[in-house]
């Protein structure tokens, strides 16, 4: 008989009442030590989530309680109820363990969601199975089919063992970093692509110490790694350099500070704002919206034009031809009162107009002008600069040429026409 067949026929003795109380009673302490532990936690903190039972610290407590309550009816009583809350109470820990480790890890993954719904689906099934009796038949089952790996053959129980080992290890590996992030590097590091490096860094160094933790604990002779670092050694050398490479370049940019998160740069003609570095790529976005994914080793190697990197000031230049009639000083005043009119346009340095050559169709004006906000965009001011400074021009009379050039025809005889102005 099972301990779920005893609990079914135990629901109708007195006792049961007690066994009640005492679960009851344990999750009702555990609710309120949660509730008074959780006031100032942060909302996706791993112990509290975002509400007082959805994080890790009240199926721990409710556990914790409810074990020892079962240890102090259990002195010459059947604790039954108790017994089959236990597996309940430590499936909905783990679920809980994962899901808000994943959530604080990646929070926009769709991904990591999807794997949280299969854990808990997986957990649950193997709770029941715990609770109806059922899971002796199934592990004896398991653990005589067994997997052959070369010599060696492991039985699909082992397997499952070592998986769950090993998912544990690098749930808790991922957690330690992303606390490490939060409370030391946020405090520690003020430039943000220096905080990402040491993230990563640390990120990847826990994850190989937890796997490599959850491998031998399963019983994997770790030396057998070598002929795969070997195999993976001579990967990177022929078929794996572009990638290999840009993954260092990666690291290089992030230690060198070369390139940050939040500059605005030019690249092949495309302009824009860093908002992430990956250890593969550069995201850069345009103002306008547009994406472009730079590889590392391009940014490493190639030009790259780092526009608020010493200095956030941006000169921009605008032209215009006026007829030869026109007043020199008065286009001059005309056009820096025009950037002067747009908010966005600096007062200092001072806009200046200049006289840059007498050109074929009329005398051709240079205006320049600077702006300190470029990641807000550089084609709408030069709009608004254009449209003052050809308001301002109609209102004063002057006028704006068009291009004029001269066709000479010639005639069958070899005389010519009179020149025909277009």
């Amino acid at each position: 008989m099972t301990d779920f067949d005893a609990l079914i026929q135990a629901l109708s003795r007195p006792e049961i009442l007690r066994e009640l109380g005492v679960l009851a009673l344990a999750l009702g302490l555990a609710y309120g030590l949660c509730r008074l532990a959780g006031r100032r936690a942060e909302p996706d903190s791993v112990w509290f989530g975002r509400g007082i039972v959805d994080g890790l610290l009240f199926p721990v407590l409710s556990l914790a309680l409810v074990f020892g309550g079962a240890l102090a009816m259990g002195q010459g009583r059947a604790t039954l109820l108790l017994k089959v809350a236990i597996p309940i109470l430590l499936s909905l820990a783990g679920i809980r363990l994962l899901a808000r480790v994943l959530t604080l890890v990646f929070p926009a993954s769709g991904s990591a969601r999807l794997v949280e719904r299969l854990f808990s689906w997986l957990v649950w099934l193997l709770a029941v199975a715990w609770i109806t009796g059922l899971w002796p038949a199934i592990a004896q089952e398991f653990d005589a089919i067994h997997l052959s790996f070369g010599k060696s053959k492991v039985s699909l129980l082992n397997l499952g063992e070592g998986l769950l080992s090993a998912g544990v290890v690098l749930v808790l590996a991922l957690w330690v970093s992303a606390v490490l992030e939060r409370r030391v590097l946020r405090q520690a590091v003020d430039d943000l692509s220096l905080r990402k490096v040491a993230a990563n860094t640390i990120r990847a160094a826990l994850l190989v110490l937890g796997l490599l933790l959850a491998l031998s604990a399963v019983g994997v002779d770790l030396t057998a790694l070598s002929v795969l670092g070997g195999a993976l050694g001579v990967g990177l050398g022929f078929g794996l350099q572009k990638l290999a490479a840009n993954y260092v370049s990666g690291f290089v940019i992030l230690f060198e500070r070369s390139l940050r998160i939040g500059d605005t740069v030019r690249v092949d003609g495309f302009e824009g704002e860093v908002v992430d570095i990956k250890t593969r790529y550069t995201l850069i976005r345009a103002p306008n919206g547009r994406e472009s994914i730079v590889p590392n080793e391009k940014v490493i190697t190639e030009r790259i034009e780092n526009l608020s990197l010493a200095d956030s000031l941006v000169l921009q230049l605008s032209d215009v031809t006026v007829g030869y009639d026109s007043d020199v000083a008065q286009v001059q005043r005309i056009l820096v009162d025009a950037a002067l009119s747009v908010p966005r346009v600096l007062r200092e340095p001072a806009p200046a107009a200049r006289l840059e050559r007498l050109g074929a169709d009329g005398l051709e004006f240079h205006l320049s002008y600077w702006i300190e906000d470029p990641s807000r965009g550089q084609p709408a001011v030069r709009s608004d600069v254009h449209i003052a400074m050809l308001t301002g021009l109609r209102a004063a009379g002057i006028e704006i040429p068009y291009p004029q050039r001269v066709v000479r025809i010639h005639t069958a005889e070899g005389q010519n026409r009179p020149p025909s102005p277009l």
